[in-house]
């Protein structure tokens, strides 16, 4: 689990072979330094958009054989053509990230999930295709991780969200429990907003679950990884729900004294 914009997503770690450190730690740089641009800093969204497609250009450079222009991009190259890796997911992210710039409220859970597809699916298949290991059956189970890790990230960070103009709970869903704009604006733990959250973090819970036997199906190092990513997820999911939902004054992070509970829950 790495920590800052992707702290949910596995990324290069000692529990990674060490073959697969850079490439994946290449990968995280992409997504990192795209979710950035659309994420940091004052710049208007037309700006934000604009370099995204910059980012575009680049990768369809790498698809024609073009000179990266950046180190960045030189590095991905590389790994592109040693791993054969396919350049669509990288798309998908792209996409994701230019859609934050402009789409700030999601009117049902289909549509979140279509978020999840992109902006998070992606970087689990990729990894699988690093490991040799991209059936099907097991992309299933790396989706369903993927946008499970995406939306205990929305959880843990609504307070965070909202400022920066974005909702990411299901409007119909708000509705349906009676919590408002208003809510979260006055960071406001009702009760219709912890049954709100509760059926948010049950179903992320749920779906992470759901792909859970892939940190079993998949051999050695890389299944460790898995079942590690998978942990640090539902933990954060507990500290949710131990802080009573109160994201807004008690935001759930991984501390260092996790880490033993998480390593143990990863070895049973």
């Amino acid at each position: 689990m790495s920590v800052g914009h992707y702290e949910n997503f596995p990324v290069a770690s000692l529990l990674l072979p060490p073959a697969l450190r850079e490439p994946v730690g290449v990968i995280y740089r992409f997504a990192r330094s795209a979710d950035d641009i659309a994420d940091e800093g004052d710049h208007p969204p037309q700006a934000r958009l604009a370099r995204l497609q910059e980012f575009r250009l680049e990768l369809e450079g790498i698809n024609s054989g073009r000179t990266p222009h950046t180190l960045l991009f030189a590095d991905l190259a590389r790994v592109v053509r040693e791993r054969r890796l396919p350049l669509p997911p990288f798309h998908d992210l792209l996409d994701a990230f230019a859609q934050d710039v402009v789409k700030k409220r999601y009117a049902d859970f289909a549509e979140l999930l279509d978020y999840c597809r992109r902006s998070a699916n992606p970087v689990g298949r990729l990894l699988l295709i690093l490991f040799g290991k991209n059936t099907e059956a097991h992309c299933g189970k790396s989706d369903s991780i993927c946008s499970a890790l995406q939306l205990i990230n929305f959880w843990q960070d609504i307070a965070i969200d909202y400022v920066k103009g974005r909702i990411y709970l299901p409007q119909d869903e708000m509705r349906s429990f009676g919590v408002s704009e208003a809510n979260i604006l006055a960071q406001q733990c009702n009760g219709a907003w912890l049954e709100l959250m509760k059926f948010q973090t049950e179903r992320a819970r749920d779906l992470m679950l759901s792909g859970s036997s892939l940190g079993r199906e998949l051999p050695g190092r890389i299944g460790l990884q898995i079942r590690a990513t998978v942990q640090g997820g539902l933990r954060i999911l507990e500290k949710l729900e131990r802080a009573g939902y109160d994201m807004f004054r008690h935001r759930p992070v991984l501390k260092w004294h996790d880490w033993p509970l998480l390593l143990w829950r990863t070895l049973l």
